[in-house]
């Protein structure tokens, strides 16, 4: 008998036809289904293989056994014209019949599942719209990516002027950069119609640009364009390409084309705008280092180009983000952007981010004298230029920053989700919704946005804080210095940093290896808050009361700033070791010397380190003065801050210590065990010299607080070890 009738006797045929119908409709099945459930991309090519795999086995195992109306025999065991054969192959050719119906309904069902898919997602895309993707960097130094990241930010920029036409927002544009991914995928997610991409090859002063516009529902290319020039002509190709764009779209689209006018940047110098291009993508990641660069880079454009305008508003809006890192002050900051601003919108007086950049920095600098009312009045000029230009991000980061000043955090939600919406592949938008889910306790939605934004951008030194932040809520020390670890390394030359994790260290008690981190605060800022705080922390550490009291003095005399609390931790410790060591009117009578206006009571306008600081004189005063004069003092400064917009009885140890200086003792014990001691003691360091100044003596002494301050001991020490051997694993791997 010959090979094939053998194959066929046996069944192997029907086998193979049954394995291929049954393994394809599986895999089609489960290659569908599986994603949608979550699973991991890898499963999906798990089925593939498991199918392709088993070919061979299955081939092998029909040629030795037969199905059987008695289960499965060996072929011997079945006479060739036994009834059991004919049995087995009757069910594999049903099986096979049957697979192949199911096939056929499976892949008609999915695809007129995706055609209509397709079909509502074209519905919904305008015709009238385009992303611009990064243009690819063809150089052969990779440092000038930089000129084509710029080159494709300025065509978005030029093109986003036209009002008929919807443009991808820049930084979901640029979430596709480097991935091998097809334009009509990259379109359907930016919900756009066409795509324009292309490359720049740069050499010395010659540059080739590529540019492609692509209607991405079919792939055809409505132009295409290559550009050899100088880089002296780098802006007439810029106007040319946003004008042949236009042009194209606007054939069957926009109408008339050739009346759009694109503007640029407003520089002729390829110099200036050379480095122009450097700074933007410096401080992209608002690090120490990146804002510093971008400042240094703005200079020089601005000494080749005074009257370039665009470098004029990012440098401002960087002298911003500085006075939040800490890099610059607000007294050295503030005037510098309000006199950069004023040059922008003497030129260009509607310009939306100078405007804003203006009235945000107006507002901190009266926010810096006490006068709220000026915030408010900010908060709604904000408002009013984000609903005129709601596709500009500065001012809805702006009006963000103001509503957490006023304590509003949750007007700045709906803010950002609404830059979100049109951008949401921006990593700065996800890091700011971040952080504004944080201020209002939505840990939940906080670290799934701070993810996601780290996910785009990944040398965010300020993401991986709220994440340290989050890791002491949950009691965990080591992912806490983890997260600090991981913030140092993409920020190297943040002072504040390092100052932020020994003060961490040294309330924990290990003094050495905050000293660690202290030296490289003192390296980079020694004059800087955060080096006083740190000096201030470690003396306290080492139980050196002198010098701790030292530190507090050359702190208050130099009149510090308050940045990281340095001034009012130090006027705190100042009054509680008074108060330990029955020295109280000798202290208040120096700090009255040294800081009159802090004893200023009725003073509204007051600056806010030492309306801050006046709190502190409370434990002072509850041992020097008749408890109805203490009372009285205590109402005039909660009036006063709350007239200032601010809501004291929202912090849980400002209330403690209201109840406790009116005697209400059994209000105060309730809410240390309802809320203090139901937090983590990682978020409460420090807890001791709280617990033990002389208001909170009656409170500490209830046997039920007694027992949580036990708890909280332990669970110190435990925070302590955990810390201390990951530290030491560390420095032994290292």
């Amino acid at each position: 008998m010959s090979l094939v009738a053998e194959l066929r006797r046996r069944n192997v045929f029907r086998v193979v036809a049954a394995y291929l119908v049954v393994g394809w409709l599986l895999t089609e099945v489960l290659t569908t289904i599986l994603p949608t459930l979550g699973a991991p991309d890898w499963t999906s090519r798990a089925v593939i293989l498991i199918f392709a795999f088993g070919f061979i086995p299955a081939v092998i195992f029909s040629w030795f056994y037969e199905l059987t109306p008695e289960g499965i025999k060996r072929e011997e065991d079945v006479g060739p014209d036994d009834s059991a054969r004919s049995y087995g192959g009757r069910r594999l050719d049903y099986l096979t019949v049957g697979g192949v119906v199911v096939l056929i309904v499976f892949v008609g069902l999915f695809s007129a599942r995706q055609i209509g898919d397709d079909t509502i997602a074209s519905e919904a895309v305008n015709d009238a719209s385009i992303a611009v993707l990064p243009f690819e960097n063809m150089s052969a130094d990779k440092d000038n990516e930089y000129f084509s990241d710029g080159l494709t930010e300025t065509l978005l920029h030029m093109l986003a002027q036209v009002p008929e036409l919807k443009v991808a927002a820049r930084t979901s544009s640029f979430a596709f950069k480097g991935q091998n991914a097809n334009v009509r995928d990259i379109a359907r997610a930016l919900g756009v119609a066409n795509v324009l991409e292309g490359s720049v090859q740069r050499s010395g002063d010659r540059v080739r640009i590529t540019a492609q516009l692509i209607r991405a529902s079919d792939g055809f290319h409505i132009w295409s364009e290559v550009y050899d020039r100088t880089l002296d002509d780098i802006f007439d190709v810029q106007d040319e390409i946003a004008k042949k764009v236009g042009v194209a779209l606007s054939t069957s689209l926009l109408g008339d084309g050739s009346s759009n006018v694109f503007a640029g940047v407003n520089t002729a110098d390829p110099d200036a705008y050379d480095l122009y291009l450097q700074a933007r993508k410096a401080r992209q990641t608002f690090s120490y280092g990146g804002l510093q660069a971008a400042e240094e880079l703005l200079k020089g454009a601005l000494l080749i180009d005074p009257d370039f305008l665009d470098a004029k508003t990012e440098l401002a809006s960087s002298y911003i983000h500085q006075i939040e890192t800490g890099l610059m002050t607000r007294e050295e900051g503030i005037p510098e952007v309000l006199a950069i601003t004023e040059q922008v919108l003497e030129v260009r007086p509607q310009d939306p981010e100078a405007r804003a950049t203006r009235i945000y920095a107006t507002a901190m600098q009266a926010a810096a004298m006490g006068e709220i009312q000026a915030v408010n009045d900010a908060a709604a000029q904000l408002e009013a230029i984000v609903a005129e230009s709601p596709t500009e991000l500065q001012p809805k980061v702006l009006l963000v920053r103001i509503y957490t000043h006023l304590q509003q955090n949750e007007k700045a939600i709906p803010v950002l989700q609404a830059a979100l919406d049109s951008d949401p592949y921006n990593p700065q938008i996800l890091y700011e919704l971040g952080a504004a889910y944080s201020r209002l306790e939505q840990r939940e939605e906080a670290r799934a946005a701070i993810t996601k934004s780290l996910e785009y951008e990944s040398l965010q030194p300020n993401a991986y804080l709220i994440l340290a932040d989050f890791s002491l809520q949950e009691s965990d020390g080591v992912e806490f210095v983890q997260n600090f670890l991981r913030a140092l390394e993409v920020d190297p030359e943040d002072h504040e940093l390092p100052g932020i994790l020994s003060m961490f260290l040294y309330e924990l008690g290990l003094v050495e290896q905050g000293d660690d981190f202290r030296n490289r605060v003192l390296t980079l800022a020694p004059t800087s808050e955060i080096a006083y705080r740190a000096e201030l922390a470690r003396a306290i550490a080492v139980g050196d009361d002198q010098a701790a009291v030292a530190s507090s003095r050359r702190a208050i005399e130099n009149d510090i700033g308050d940045r990281q609390q340095a001034y009012t931790a130090a006027v705190r410790y100042l009054l509680r070791h008074a108060a330990r060591t029955g020295t109280v009117d000798e202290e208040l009578a120096w700090l009255k010397e040294r800081a009159p206006d802090m004893f200023e009571l009725d003073t509204l306008n007051m600056v806010p380190k030492k309306l801050l600081a006046q709190r502190e004189l409370l434990s002072a005063w509850y041992v020097s003065l008749p408890r109805n004069e203490v009372l009285r003092r205590l109402d005039i400064l909660i009036e006063k801050t709350k007239s200032l917009g601010i809501k004291p009885m929202d912090d849980t140890v400002t209330v403690m210590n209201n109840y406790a200086l009116r005697g209400e003792i059994e209000k105060a014990v309730d809410l240390a065990l309802e809320e203090l001691f139901s937090q983590p003691v990682a978020v409460n360091l420090g807890w001791q010299r709280m617990m033990s100044t002389p208001q909170m003596a009656a409170v500490a002494d209830d046997p039920r607080v007694q027992a949580a301050m036990q708890r909280w001991e332990q669970e110190e020490a435990e925070l302590r070890e955990s810390v201390l051997a990951y530290l030491e694993d560390l420095q032994t791997s290292s």
